[in-house]
């Protein structure tokens, strides 16, 4: 019979071996069978059916395989091109391929000529890759439809040996989904073969219906027979990996025979130990998981034991020697990155559906609740592990165990996952629960001290900022300082990227919206210098929250707080585009009218014009601003009007500044009710010369308006009337 052997981790050969060289389970009688391949602490966990053991629902878990394949093809979108082995040869039939160019092939041929033999390779395009895929599943589909199951399974077979081939392995989580719909779309067609002929009669007169959760003994011994059949037929595939695969797609019909279909699920664990390979293994775990959930009772034994098989693929990748393997930093680094979402599905899997009781038992498997032993037992923690371990664990379990899990952190390997974004998980898991008393205080002191001695400003600015909102809510200003000067210090003097800016941009507006008052920020260490180092997107969406913060007060007195918030509005201006005006353009300029509006220099009337004058000269290009200017400088001259002292100039002040302004306001509309207003307050100051000049620019824009419009818009003729009354 046949077995894989594997020369290098993206490489799969076949070679003869006598029969007796490798125990097959497969090919096993009962499943109550003692398994010799596994080892004494995997079957402990095996053994414990009642903590391990609870239902499930098969509906939510077919919308989280849906969400999976859809997040596994939007992080690995494949390449237009796709090289292929000879292990793909059901691909390489009829799809169109690109052979390399005899120059190309005579090279290689001469360098290794064994491995020009055994692995010609062949370059597609991925689109007729999947079209060919396509082609075989209708196939499959047509020659069951046909009765003709034999070649349905024989086509089925070549499609799993296509997850043999590793020639591109970017690929390899595309293929996988391609492939495994495949599967299922088989062990759909079993099921149902086997559940009419347990219903039916001979004839397909139905004569009974099967439970939900029917017990082997309410199947008859002819579906028996079938189901019994098709496990056999299996079970002589010689390759290892289809053969698991396929039997995975018809695991959940082992119902039909026995009622501890796990059973079947632990021997197959045990069988994947058998592919070298780390994508092919990690990959027909997540396959397994899958196929398990349409199992009930719902048993996570099985995967701790490919929890464990996990930490040994990613420690024998992060930790081999680099000069003995030829594999490079990097190409380790994006092996781990193809392997994650394969961890991660397992894990979510670990956790998903048991009760709090279970979760604590399950975490002793962990080494989490007991002493604090490392995560990983005898091998170093993996960083990855520990990172989807705490975003699949609720949160009210990591706030419990959040000192161990804090030094799991630590004591992590980072070439996987780093450190900082573990540390920044753990500070929003812990947001949603939100720890008190000394347990806090002990918690952002640890983590600080940690990110303390971290060098790089993004990393660090990551987990402050995951931290931020509790040290805000909780008063703890003693690490509020400690932060801002750690982020003052690192800011000095050097440039900010994107990501550095993103998450200072996000500890600013946790800050604005922690304190109601500006005057509480003014005063907090760092606050301005840290403020200067901001540019771009993220210094225009802190300027805009700091003055939305501030023009929700009555009024705004204070000299320095006016000359601040000129300053960030002149930045917020000098970055509006006039001829096309976005939606946060729009929302900029009416938050600097909104500004120049609330500013109240108090009795320092000459003070307030001189601002207007100031606003004018910065903000010219606003038209709605224009407007707001002429409505203060007319309240200026009202309250001066009200004042003897500062009656007679400073009024003639706030007319001209007035008379100046309205003539660069666009609509003419607006410019003949400014008029009119400006007109009422020179008569109101007995400044009648210039109520004269105000009224005639005010028909002047009313003789225009009659000439570009045709009189069809609201006009205050009355108003215009009184005027010319007085």
């Amino acid at each position: 019979m046949a077995a894989i052997k594997f020369n290098h981790p993206l490489q799969v050969d076949v070679v003869e071996l006598k029969r007796n060289d490798f125990d097959d389970p497969l090919r096993r009688q009962t499943a109550n069978e003692k398994n010799p391949v596994a080892d004494v602490q995997d079957a402990a966990h095996i053994s414990k059916r009642g903590l391990f053991s609870y239902y499930y629902d098969p509906h939510i878990s077919q919308k989280d395989w849906a969400s999976f394949k859809t997040s596994l093809m939007q992080k690995f979108p494949a390449s237009k091109m796709v090289s292929v082995s000879s292990i793909s040869g059901v691909i390489i039939k009829s799809a169109k391929v690109n052979e390399k160019s005899s120059t190309k092939v005579h090279i290689e041929e001469l360098n290794d000529p064994q491995k020009f033999t055994e692995n010609e390779v062949k370059v597609i395009s991925r689109l007729d890759y999947v079209e060919r895929l396509r082609e075989l599943k209708d196939e499959i589909r047509h020659a069951w439809g046909a009765d003709d199951r034999v070649t349905s399974l024989k086509l089925s077979i070549k499609v799993a040996k296509l997850l043999m081939d590793n020639s591109v392995s970017e690929f390899y989580p595309t293929l996988f989904i391609l492939v495994t719909e495949v599967m299922d779309m088989l062990g759909d067609m079993v099921w149902e073969r086997i559940k009419t002929k347990a219903e039916c009669d001979n004839n397909g007169t139905r004569i009974c219906s099967l439970p939900d959760y029917f017990q082997s003994c309410d199947v008859c011994s002819d579906a028996k027979e079938t189901c019994y059949n098709w496990f056999c037929k299996i079970g002589s595939i010689h390759e290892l990996l289809p053969r698991i695969y396929l039997e995975l797609a018809i695991l959940h019909c082992s119902r039909f025979l026995n009622d501890q279909p796990f059973d079947s699920l632990h021997r197959l664990t045990m069988m994947m130990r058998g592919l070298a390979d780390p994508l092919a293994s990690a990959y027909c775990r997540v396959y397994m998981a899958h196929c398990a959930l349409r199992l009930r009772p719902y048993d996570i034994g099985y995967l701790i034991t490919c929890f464990r098989d996990f930490k040994i693929i990613l420690s024998n990748i992060i930790f081999e020697n680099d000069a003995k393997s030829g594999n490079s930093l990097e190409n380790r680094k994006q092996l781990i990155g193809l392997l994650e979402p394969a961890i991660e599905w397992i894990m979510k899997c670990i956790f998903k559906g048991p009760c709090e009781r279970q979760i604590e038992d399950v975490l002793m498997e962990f080494g989490l609740g007991t002493t604090p032993s490392d995560l990983c037992g005898n091998l170093k923690c993996i960083s990855i592990v520990v990172h989807h371990l705490i975003e699949e664990l609720p949160a009210e379990i990591v706030c419990s165990h959040v000192l161990e899990i804090i030094k799991l952190i630590e004591g992590s390997n980072g070439i996987s996952y780093d450190q900082s974004l573990n540390f920044r998980l753990l500070g929003f898991k812990l947001y949603e629960v939100r720890p008190e008393g000394e347990l806090l205080d002990s918690i952002i002191g640890e983590v600080l001290q940690v990110i303390n001695e971290y060098d790089d400003l993004d990393s660090y600015l990551k987990v402050a900022d995951a931290y931020f909102d509790i040290v805000l809510q909780c008063h703890m200003d003693s690490y509020l300082a400690m932060i801002l000067d750690s982020i003052s210090r690192r800011t000095c003097g050097r440039d900010i990227n994107e990501n550095e800016l993103s998450s200072l941009q996000s500890i600013f507006i946790k800050l604005l919206a922690h304190h109601n008052n500006l005057d509480d920020l003014f005063v907090l260490k760092h606050f301005v210098e840290i403020l200067d180092v901001l540019h771009g997107n993220a210094r225009d969406v802190v300027n805009m929250h700091i003055l939305r913060k501030a023009t929700r007060n009555a009024c705004i007195c204070d000299p320095a707080t006016i000359q601040f918030l000129f300053e960030i509005s002149q930045a917020l201006h000098d970055g509006i585009d006039i001829s096309n005006m976005r939606d946060d353009h729009q929302q900029a300029v009416r938050l600097i009218t909104h500004f120049v509006e609330k500013v109240d220099y108090g009795a320092a009337l000459e003070r307030h014009l001189t601002f207007l004058l100031e606003c004018r000269g910065a903000f010219g290009r606003i038209n709605d601003l224009k407007e707001a200017l002429v409505h203060s400088s007319n309240y200026l001259a009202v309250k001066a009007i009200k004042d003897a002292n500062k009656f007679s100039g400073f009024v003639k002040s706030c007319i001209a500044f007035s008379e100046v302004t309205i003539p660069s306001v666009s609509a003419n509309m607006m410019q003949m009710n400014l008029y009119i207003e400006t007109a009422e307050v020179a008569l109101l100051a007995g400044l009648v010369s210039h109520a004269d000049g105000l009224v005639d620019a005010a028909v002047s824009c009313l003789r225009d308006l009659v000439q570009a419009d045709g009189s069809q818009v609201a006009i205050d003729i009355d108003g215009i009337a009184l005027l010319m009354q007085r």
